[in-house]
């Protein structure tokens, strides 16, 4: 399966050059991603740079007391394993496999060599990071204001974006994971939203059935950070279209 799977799922790959790919393509190789891997635990050393294909990987920042909260995520709009590499080497903190899949991955020295010598990747990461900043400063000022209802849907929805399909591998623990919350209160309002003809749920995880309606619902950092990652970044047409 690894074999079979395309460098150019992660859409940072995908914009890049031909002659930037190819001097990349002997050094990538494709990791699985199995559900709740844990990557990295804050202060380890960062060996590898990660692209995303159809995985969704969560930055955790673990408190001394045990409470924990996502501060970042990574899906196939990027990359992670590089800016906390730049001079200590060390993870930020809990790199958390979130949605299972692939990824690309390359070792941190070779990616470092490959920014000196491809001046395209180096400004397409430098854009990448700039993008992340400002989903970061979203998403404080979100968790902070917002409700959970809004923030679910934000999460469904940017979570739709990263994967194919409709069909979205996401339990209960999950979301109250995502959003810092009880798994009571994400049942509670998964279970509005399938009354409301938004979502069905399944063993499987859950379908968006109306995604009009879910934006509806969500609150503007959805759509100010896809704003901001089709301003920065060679996004899809569907991107910068919505």
């Amino acid at each position: 399966m690894a074999q079979a799977v395309d460098h150019r799922g992660n859409w940072l790959l995908a914009a890049l050059e031909p002659e930037d790919l190819a001097y990349l393509k002997p050094h990538l190789e494709i990791a699985i991603l199995p559900r709740g891997t844990i990557l990295y635990e804050a202060g380890d050393p960062i060996r590898y740079t990660y692209f995303p294909h159809d995985a969704i990987v969560g930055l955790i920042n673990v408190m001394e007391e045990g409470q924990f909260v996502e501060v970042a995520s990574f899906g196939r709009e990027g990359l992670f394993g590089l800016i906390s590499a730049i001079v200590s080497r060390e993870a930020f903190g809990r790199y958390k496999v979130q949605v299972p899949g692939t990824a690309s991955r390359i070792a941190i020295d070779r990616m470092q060599e490959a920014m000196q010598v491809c001046p395209k990747l180096r400004r397409l990461v430098l854009g990448y990071s700039e993008a992340l900043l400002a989903q970061t400063f979203q998403t404080v000022s979100c968790n902070a204001i917002h409700t959970v209802e809004a923030r679910c849907c934000n999460w469904l929805l940017s979570t739709r974006d990263r994967v194919d399909g409709s069909l979205l591998p996401l339990t209960h623990s999950d979301l109250a994971e995502f959003l810092g919350v009880q798994r009571s209160t994400v049942s509670t309002t998964l279970r509005t939203f399938q009354t409301q003809g938004l979502i069905t749920q399944q063993r499987g995880g859950i379908i968006i059935a109306d995604c009009a309606g879910l934006e509806e619902i969500a609150c503007e950092c959805y759509g100010k950070i896809r704003q901001t990652f089709a301003r920065l970044l060679p996004v899809p047409r569907s991107w910068r279209d919505s």
